[in-house]
């Protein structure tokens, strides 16, 4: 098998993964949000911790500069956020506005790069950003209110990718470094709600508690995978297996969950979908300019 042909599998396994996730948290039930969160910030941390061990054999490649460390806590707040906002959302019934934070993900990351990294807009990126707005006010009309969790998702998972792109550190290391930013608060909290009674694991039976302790590895698995695709496969082809997720996570709300999809809501994504096809039209159309332009005569 071909390391592109490998890559591409793990590019699929990850984002397959990452689309089911609708489907695993209300198994967790009756955890609240902020317990699966840290639970999920705990195992995480073990279980690529472990990783780490055992193919770097020490934690000598953890950034010891400065400002990489703050950046990577800056990262974890911005994580931390993002999947408490998400899982709190797919409990609470609100998987098609979910998967909406996603859909607009790679556009919100566009203006971030324009405002934070001086980045220019071609036409084709300028309308997509402007039809994906027109959409997002269509679906604020329709619902009486913005779509708050598509736009927080959208907004810290953005600039959660801009830090990123900025402290250039691999993904699970910084993974490790984030998860143990956070994980003193999720330790307290579970220990603190434990000794209060206001949290499941222990109480809820083996089951229960062996499903929170997946957490991790429903979290650190996928992002594997997703790094050795990175590694192995071209980014414009990973920009487009992105759309599966929230594709997946699209259709969990609307067939498995029957959440509401009224023809207001319908036409706002409509407009969301076609702003994505002229982003990835005029991205693909770029990269192909690019690579004939850097192409050498034979």
């Amino acid at each position: 098998m071909s390391e592109v042909r490998r890559g591409t599998l793990l590019g699929f396994a990850a984002y397959l993964a990452w689309g089911v996730f609708p489907l695993y948290f209300p198994l967790l039930e009756p955890a609240g949000a902020l317990e699966i969160l840290a639970h999920r910030v705990l195992w995480s941390l073990a279980l690529v911790g472990l990783v780490l061990l055992v193919w770097m054999r020490s934690l000598r490649t953890l950034p010891r500069d400065r400002r990489q460390r703050r950046l990577l806590v800056a990262a974890a707040v911005l994580i931390a956020v993002n999947w408490g906002v998400y899982i709190w959302g797919v409990n609470s019934h609100h998987v098609v506005e979910t998967s909406l934070g996603y859909f607009v993900n790679p556009l919100v990351s566009v203006g971030l790069g324009v405002v934070a990294l001086g980045e220019r807009l071609r036409r084709g990126q300028w309308a997509g950003v402007v039809l994906a707005a027109v959409g997002v006010v269509v679906l604020t009309v329709d619902a009486g209110r913005p779509p708050w969790i598509a736009l927080v998702l959208a907004a810290s998972f953005g600039t959660y990718g801009l830090v990123k792109k900025i402290v250039g550190v691999p993904a699970v290391e910084g993974l490790v470094v984030e998860t143990a930013v956070l994980a003193p608060v999720a330790l307290g909290y579970v220990v603190v709600g434990g000794l209060l009674g206001a949290t499941t694991f222990t109480t809820h039976g083996p089951g229960h508690a062996l499903l929170l302790v997946t957490a991790g590895v429903i979290t650190a698995v996928p992002l594997l995978a997703f790094a050795g695709a990175a590694a192995r496969v071209p980014l414009s082809r990973l920009g487009l297996m992105q759309y599966l997720t929230p594709t997946m996570q699209f259709l969990i709300g609307v067939l498995v969950r029957h959440e509401p999809l009224p023809p207001g809501r319908l036409a706002g994504f409509a407009i969301v979908w076609v702003a994505l096809v002229l982003f990835t039209i005029d991205t693909a159309t770029n990269h192909r300019r690019q690579l004939a332009g850097t192409a050498v005569p034979a």
